[in-house]
């Protein structure tokens, strides 16, 4: 294994031990006051927002909204592969910045239209992360794993962990999964981001809190995104090894 490699293997090892780590009191609260306001919101609503977020997921994942490119395989090594990722969260993140800051200037209205609109950034982003990589979002198999990226990104400690399991088992897992759970999806997701995007409909400072927000959870999803693969192809390394 290369220096590069030795380094990604350390930086793997903090990060999984962040990803496990035990929430603080603050990050407790939030969530049991989130989980109290969610059992005050009728069933139907829960129904009604659990639908319209797997359509919109489904239609990013297996519709016509993300078309890749079809590009000749370049084989790259790791540190490449890091670089070229870093360039494409660059571009995403700026992008979410704008849309944040337009949106969370508009007020209410416009505030509401910034959850679609960066939903989309960020599956189109995990798109591209999975093509720096390597990997052909084609398959369906690999359209799933950037689902559980984007859980692993923005979940409970609980589901944090259970989803880190799976994904260290990828090769295996995938075989077991028919499908996602959408509610718990959508729970998590929500949760997730709720209390933060609130301030966004502020006036006065939506626009800003729009902006930091945006920018906040496109590097969320940039870390796990990147560790995530890198995870992935180390596992591979290590198999072919032995």
């Amino acid at each position: 294994m290369d220096a590069y490699k030795w380094k990604v293997e350390e930086e793997l090892f903090l990060w999984k031990r962040k990803m496990t780590k035990r929430i603080g009191l603050i990050g407790r609260t939030s969530k049991n006051v989130q989980t109290k306001i969610n059992g005050l919101i009728p069933e139907k609503v829960h129904h009604v927002m659990t639908e319209s977020i797997k359509n919109m997921v489904k239609a990013t994942l297996v519709g016509s909204n993300i078309k890749m490119k079809k590009r000749l395989p370049i084989k790259r090594s790791l540190q490449e592969q890091d670089e070229l990722f870093k360039e494409k969260l660059s571009t995403f993140r700026k992008t979410a910045v704008v849309e944040g800051a337009g949106t969370g200037a508009g007020g209410i209205l416009l505030g509401f239209a910034d959850f679609p609109l960066l939903l989309s950034i960020k599956m189109k982003f995990l798109f591209e992360v999975a093509a720096v990589y390597g990997f052909d979002t084609d398959e369906y198999e690999e359209r799933l794993y950037i689902l559980h990226i984007f859980l692993l990104a923005f979940s409970s400690e609980e589901k944090r962990k259970e989803t880190l399991v799976i994904m260290e088992n990828w090769e295996q897992q995938k075989y077991l999964i028919d499908d996602m759970d959408w509610r718990d999806f959508q729970q998590e997701y929500r949760d997730y981001i709720d209390l933060v995007k609130m301030f966004q409909l502020l006036p006065g400072i939506g626009a800003m809190v729009g902006a930091v927000a945006n920018y906040n959870l496109l590097d969320q999803l940039g870390e796990t995104a990147m560790n995530s693969y890198r995870l992935r192809l180390l596992s591979k390394d290590k198999d072919l090894e032995k």
